[in-house]
């Protein structure tokens, strides 16, 4: 899963020498948080989001109308951008787990995708991987989501899959991580369609050394 694939593809710039008040329309115009901020070529030089045009109350609080009138129409978005060493790029052949590793260390919520050459491609958010997380699990898929709690080692999931298939029932997504304070066992989390209820929960109660900690079901309406 890269970068490039879940990427927005040609996402809306603006050039430096814009105004703040018309950047704060257009944002809203589109519902976007972001906009990178290029020069010639497409070539990035920054990085626009809503809470960098955000007006705070010390900025404006010593101006009078006039002066807060004029202050606002002459802000343009080089005054306000991310830019230099702490504008957080990626390419778009990066993993989705380094844009997220990316986003969490730097503490934020999206990321220009760049070519070597500097040139804009296209903007990765948290939003984008919320959905991908999401599609991952199988989530809007109707079916059953099981959560599988399983010992650290080798062939448990190799077992699970076997009652699954043995059954006859289908698996649309899975995934595992480690158990919350527990770092001796791993939850699987696994998708299955074609399944009776009664039938699955007796089925996966039969696999020894393995517990059934979740289980519930997707279906058409809930999506």
């Amino acid at each position: 899963m890269l970068v490039k694939d879940y990427m927005t593809r040609h996402p809306i710039m603006i050039e430096p020498g814009r105004r703040v008040l018309e950047v704060q329309k257009l944002m809203a115009d589109n519902n976007i948080r972001h906009l990178p901020v290029v020069g010639d070529g497409k070539r990035l030089i920054g990085l626009v989001t809503r809470q960098r045009i955000a007006i705070r109350p010390e900025q404006v609080g010593s101006l009078d109308p006039w002066e807060l009138t004029r202050y606002l129409s002459g802000l343009t978005v080089d005054k306000v951008m991310i830019s230099g060493p702490d504008l957080a790029t990626i390419a778009p052949d990066a993993t989705l787990e380094q844009a997220a590793d990316l986003m969490i260390a730097r503490k934020i919520s999206g990321l220009p995708v760049v070519e070597d050459n500097g040139i804009v491609v296209g903007i990765i958010t948290e939003t984008d991987l919320l959905i991908e997380l999401r599609n991952l699990l199988g989530a809007i898929d109707p079916g059953w989501r099981v959560v599988m709690r399983v010992p650290d080692r080798n062939g448990e999931f190799r077992k699970l899959i076997r009652v699954i298939s043995d059954n006859g029932w289908g698996i649309m997504a899975l995934g595992s991580v480690r158990t919350p304070k527990d770092p001796n066992h791993w939850d699987l989390i696994v998708k299955v369609r074609h399944a009776q209820r009664d039938a699955l929960v007796a089925a996966l109660n039969s696999i020894e050394g393995q517990q059934l900690v979740d289980l519930r079901e997707t279906t058409e309406e809930a999506r």
